[in-house]
């Protein structure tokens, strides 16, 4: 039986956080997230990031206490969020995310939705692992026609 539906794009990931207030800052102003919509009541903030949201969901608000413990060196909420990127210089980025604080993990050539590419793993201030992924190199993606 065909799906009924066609899958798009990431519409949003749903991080669980103890600091909402850092882990903004972090989102809006070191990777350049803008405010979308807060929803106190329940603890839930969402940020957009391009075409999608990341919502920040504080561990002791409503939404947040339905999900257990904290994330923490015991265990992840999420293993990793891939933000595509436009503007990738290397050099550049990590100075930049350094300048802020950042822990940068491992850089190198990763397969993406869009095939082959540039990326950088870095991690938010509650160790939420991301990766910056760059433009992939032409015709790397392996179900490309070609």
């Amino acid at each position: 039986m065909p799906v009924p539906f066609r899958l798009r794009q990431l519409d949003h990931v749903v991080l669980r956080v103890r600091d909402v207030t850092v882990m903004r800052r972090f989102y809006c102003e070191v990777l350049g997230c803008t405010p979308e919509l807060d929803q106190a009541s329940i603890g839930l903030f969402q940020l957009r990031a391009g075409a999608s949201l990341i919502d920040l969901v504080d561990v002791d608000g409503k939404l947040g206490r339905n999900g257990g413990a904290p994330p923490g060196i015991e265990g992840r909420n999420v293993d990793h969020v891939c933000l595509s990127i436009e503007g990738y210089d290397e050099a550049a980025i990590v100075a930049h995310l350094e300048a802020h604080g950042v822990r940068v993990g491992e850089t190198g050539s990763r397969y993406g939705a869009e095939g082959e590419g540039p990326s950088i793993y870095l991690f938010d201030p509650e160790g939420n692992m991301l990766e910056l992924k760059g433009p992939p190199i032409p015709g790397s993606r392996v179900g490309a026609a070609g």
